[in-house]
């Protein structure tokens, strides 16, 4: 039992120290020329005019969030595909109580109005 926890304990630990090692050295290693065409704001080879922070409107986090729920579906949705021919019935309704969760909420966001595009 406790063999399976010391895996558990050096992947966690590789996991912290591999990007930690990697960013210092990406740090140590990287070159420092500033200057001011590299200072410089860079957006499609023009400097920008006018504000730079401008306020987007809710609706579309809210439509980006509502999609990856969605997406994040499929990805769940997939392994029941792959083995439906082996699973047992509750694993089925199982499955079928999932969507019927994701449809409540499609249709309370979809009556709310949020998925119209402004």
């Amino acid at each position: 039992m406790l063999a399976d926890w010391t895996y558990i304990g050096i992947f966690i630990l590789v996991a912290l120290f591999v990007p930690a090692i990697a960013i210092t050295f990406a740090a140590i290693l990287s070159p420092r020329v500033p200057g001011t065409l590299k200072q410089s704001a860079y957006e499609c080879g023009m400097e920008s005019v006018g504000k730079s922070w401008i306020q987007y409107k809710s609706q579309y986090y809210i439509f980006a969030l509502v999609f990856l729920v969605f997406d994040v579906e499929i990805v769940f949705l997939y392994p029941f595909a792959i083995a439906y021919n082996q699973l047992t019935l509750f694993a089925v309704l199982e499955v079928i109580l999932f969507l019927l969760i994701l449809v409540a909420g499609l249709v309370y966001i979809w009556r709310k109005g949020e998925l119209e595009w402004a």
